[in-house]
């Protein structure tokens, strides 16, 4: 039987096991809109205010579950409304598939209403990307941009349907099961033995990892492999919630805001065993120093991040969960106690930096307004570990990096790599559709003022959306790095807007309100956590709060600040 190319697409992604869509119609899509109409009991569309809201939608979809995020938006503008979603899901390597519509084939090249070129456009940001110029191929290409989008290392892919390919007829057949990944790729032997014989001769190890160990689901062999050699544990931003914060050999986020512990150890550690992550600037400051006293093992699903941007010692392409069982069964069971004793004396100074910090931030606000940590400790003291932790970007990102208890894998969404504003509230609401969980998204009122409209998209899908904002009225971390770096000058870093966040939150239809004590949060934090719709706090920050320790870009460990007077 013959069906229409855009009945092929909805019956594809019915096959390929999506329960959920996230998208905006319009002229281009309209067929593919209708038939989602009428298969409306087999799959969800859920219709964002803002298309880049539907992509980071789709995004918290991905992250929160592990399975593939769909987005669908129409030509010309729609299309270029995702491109900072799929931007984001790229350098977070997260698996997505974006669909967009096309002027009819006929009409491309010709300057067409709302025609633009969103495969050259997406060329540089996704895995891999189509035009589907004929319908016998519509079918299989969408298989493929799913097996793509889920091998390896994942990321987005984008197909580009002409609105004649959605309208033409063509036999049909729908494939049994979802497509499987490529095959994985393994570790050689030869260089998981040469691993081995390092992890054997070290005396300091230190265990760097990241987003890759969420996603090759490999938090236990990472911890198991800490316990056999005596290493201690840290992790770059996308790594948080893969290893337990309460784990006794975790000492926390290291690099740019990282935690002082953490970041000192990598630095003094004889060998660096990095798994599933890739040595950013943020992350790793001044690379130049690891070649001259450590050692480095690097293991990571893709072959381009080894030697990227610091030379391993031993570089191994492989899978991580497979490539962990095999070493750990090589490496031999080791103590290191005067490492241990070292690093007992790190986590002493970082209490001593952190009161220190805390002491002179409280000096500097006069008791007025709310602390970053009382924010996130009265909110994480209610939550519950099963809560989806969301952030957007900047210094609240940071405080919550540094700060929330998380304990799960797959409860910490936040964009790293592209460091997207306004990716939070898209991001929990595909996190709460997919999940049913909880979703708490700290954000700044400067991301926030972003994206806010995905208030209208979370309160007419009444989610669990808890909303809290650390408002400074500031561009927080530019205002930052313009007061330590810049003698204060704060070019267009003060915001100046009368905002009421709390009344803009009853306006869309959810709830909301203001908090400038410890116990006016506490009762909001109350009410909010304890009711299954949007709720929106607004918490009074001093615009001089700052985000510590702090290695300013490219800086050593040498060049850490740890308190401001």
């Amino acid at each position: 039987m013959k069906i229409s190319g855009a009945k092929i697409v909805v019956e594809t992604l019915i096959e390929q096991g999506c329960d959920t869509i996230f998208g905006y119609p319009g002229g281009q899509v309209i067929d593919l809109f209708d038939e989602l109409y009428s298969a409306e009991s087999r799959i969800k569309h859920i219709i964002a205010a803002h298309e880049q809201g539907a992509a980071h939608a789709a995004d918290g979809y991905a992250r929160s579950t592990g399975k593939v995020g769909v987005v669908i938006a129409t030509s010309g503008p729609g299309a270029t409304n995702l491109v900072t979603g799929i931007a984001t899901a790229y350098l977070d390597s997260v698996p997505m598939v974006a669909i967009t519509g096309n002027v009819a084939c006929s009409l491309i090249g010709r300057d067409s209403f709302q025609e633009v070129d969103i495969v050259g456009i997406t060329m540089p940001i996704t895995k891999h990307n189509f035009i589907v110029k004929d319908i016998k191929e519509l079918a299989d290409t969408l298989r493929t941009a799913f097996k793509i989008a889920k091998s390896g290392r994942q990321g987005p892919v984008l197909v580009d349907i002409p609105q004649d390919v959605q309208q033409a007829l063509c036999e049909y057949e729908s494939n049994a099961q979802p497509v499987i990944p490529y095959p994985l790729t393994f570790a050689s032997e030869d260089k998981l033995q040469k691993a081995a014989a390092l992890i054997n001769s070290c005396e300091k190890p230190y265990i760097y990892f990241g987003g890759g160990v969420i996603s090759g689901k490999a938090s236990q062999q990472v911890t198991a492999l800490a316990e056999k050699i005596d290493a201690p544990l840290g992790c770059s931003l996308m790594g948080l919630s893969a290893v337990s914060c309460d784990h006794p050999r975790f000492l926390g986020m290291q690099g740019m805001h990282g935690h002082f512990a953490s970041t000192v150890a990598q630095n003094e550690a004889d060998l660096v065993i990095a798994l599933g992550v890739r040595f950013s600037n943020r992350a790793a400051g001044d690379d130049s120093r690891y070649p001259k006293h450590t050692s480095i093992i690097h293991i990571d699903i893709d072959g381009a991040e080894l030697h990227k941007n610091v030379p391993a010692d031993v570089a191994i392409k492989g899978d991580l969960h497979d490539s962990l069982e095999r070493l750990i069964a090589m490496a031999e069971e080791k103590k290191h106690p005067q490492w241990w004793e070292r690093i007992g004396q790190l986590r002493t100074e970082e209490k001593t930096h952190t009161a220190a910090a805390l002491s002179a931030a409280k000096a500097r606000r006069g008791g007025r307004k709310l602390s970053p940590y009382e924010i996130i400790d009265a909110i994480s003291s209610r939550a519950g570990e099963d809560a989806v932790i969301v952030t957007d970007v900047g210094q609240h990102q940071m405080w919550t990096a540094q700060r929330y208890p998380l304990k799960k894998p797959r409860t910490f969404l936040s964009s790293g790599g592209l460091g997207t504003m306004g990716f939070g509230l898209g991001a929990a609401v595909g996190a709460a559709c997919a999940t049913g969980r909880r979703c708490i998204l700290f954000t700044g009122d400067g991301s926030f003022g972003m994206d806010l409209c995905e208030l209208a998209t979370a309160v007419s899908q009444k989610l669990p959306i808890t909303v809290v904002i650390m408002n400074n009225g500031v561009l927080g971390m530019v205002r930052q790095m313009q007061t330590l770096f810049y003698d204060k000058r704060y070019s267009n870093t003060t915001l100046d807007r009368s905002t009421d966040f709390a009344k803009l939150a009853e306006a869309f239809g959810a709830k909301g309100g203001h908090a400038a004590s410890a116990e006016e949060l506490e009762k909001l934090a109350d009410e909010a956590l304890s009711c299954n719709t949007p709720f929106v706090i607004d918490c009074e920050v001093d615009s001089d709060e700052l985000v510590l320790p702090m290695l300013p870009n490219g800086g050593s460990i040498d060049d850490m600040i740890t308190e401001i007077k």
